[in-house]
């Protein structure tokens, strides 16, 4: 837990210190008062980057430096510094030690529910990938260094596709991939296993309803010899790569397949089955990091309570006494009426 936090020339703050309350924190002002960047500069104590920018943009204009500064319920305090010009550019200091890479072992959970999450079973499937991506960075040491050398092995072999090298000089870089894409897939597929536990009850918790919910991870590929099969299909599709110029198997073109009562979500959802539906995957997320991690982890809603019905904003709150969370809102009485015991009020002037 958060109990105060500074900001200096981190985005539209120049220098501002916030103190912050264990439950439910209500940040509240109009559109462009900074709402979204006090999220944003939790996340960044928490997990060491943005969800929307490079690090150079989380720099002021004009600046040559930012900072963040906290102090956690534990005692400990935990600074970020970024100076664009300098090497490293990025520094982390925890409990009085320096850092340039903020490991799984230094960083805060977080679970962050934005409007675009709203479009996760309608949206691309690169957004299912990142919801899957993201949970497994935080519970699994090894999985973010993973997923990072997996897309440099597939950006320098989409390279070699369009300079049409020779099949000769792929043979290494499948090899890479399919190594690689073995794991980040059965990675993939042993969170939905656990996810598909809990998920169909929840549903219908929230909902009211006895919908049939099916969730799996949708690939052509089993799990027993996912590295032969990809090697094999990159071999097999080498020539159909070439004319496209890029990668098409392997985990980075895999999804998250939903139904409802036997049919694919993505095209018979309504709005607000879409939208309970993901819900219920944000407080799964909620449940998997805090057993994974033992620890309690942060909830930033941005934006996004004032979108939810009167049922969904009910079901939500029920799942909120137990972690410190943010919520921006321009209309805080929206937000205070679903909270029985006190919560903290961060005001902002546009």
């Amino acid at each position: 837990m958060i109990t105060d936090l500074r900001l200096q020339h981190f985005r539209s703050y120049t220098d501002q210190s916030f103190e912050l309350g264990p439950g439910v924190n209500i940040v509240v002002g109009p559109n462009a008062s900074g709402k979204t960047n006090l999220l944003e500069a939790v996340l960044v104590i928490a997990r060491g980057s943005s969800y929307r920018v490079a690090d150079s943009e989380l720099v002021q204009f004009d600046e040559e430096w930012a900072r963040l500064d906290a102090n956690l319920a534990s005692g400990s305090a935990r600074t970020v510094k970024y100076t664009p010009l300098q090497k490293p550019a990025k520094t982390y200091e925890i409990a009085s030690k320096s850092y340039q890479r903020l490991t799984l072992q230094h960083s805060l959970p977080v679970v962050l529910f934005e409007p675009n999450h709203l479009r996760l079973l309608t949206g691309s499937p690169e957004g299912r990938r990142s919801y899957l991506d993201d949970i497994l960075e935080q519970t699994d040491p090894h999985y973010g260094a993973m997923l990072r050398h997996y897309r440099r092995a597939l950006a320098q072999r989409n390279a070699l596709l369009k300079m049409n090298r020779s099949k000769d000089q792929f043979f290494v870089w499948n090899i890479r991939l399919s190594e690689l894409g073995g794991h980040i897939a059965r990675a993939r597929m042993g969170l939905v296993d656990t996810i598909r536990e809990t998920v169909e009850q929840l549903y219908r918790d929230i909902s009211r309803t006895t919908t049939e919910i099916e969730i799996k991870y949708a690939t052509k590929l089993n799990s027993s010899n996912y590295e032969s099969q990809l090697l094999h299909n990159l071999e097999a599709h080498h020539d159909h790569d070439i004319l496209r110029g890029f990668t098409s198997v392997g985990p980075h073109r895999e999804d998250l397949e939903v139904l409802f009562n036997d049919h694919p979500a993505s095209e018979t959802a309504s709005r607000g089955e879409a939208r309970t539906l993901v819900l219920a995957l944000k407080i799964i997320e909620l449940q998997r990091l805090e057993q994974a991690r033992a620890v309690t982890p942060l909830l930033l809603l941005d934006d996004v309570f004032s979108e939810l019905d009167g049922a969904r904003r009910k079901a939500l709150t029920e799942h909120l006494s137990r972690y410190q969370t943010f919520i921006t809102t321009t209309d805080a009485d929206v937000v205070i009426q679903h909270f029985t015991e006190s919560c903290t009020i961060i005001p902002l002037e546009g």
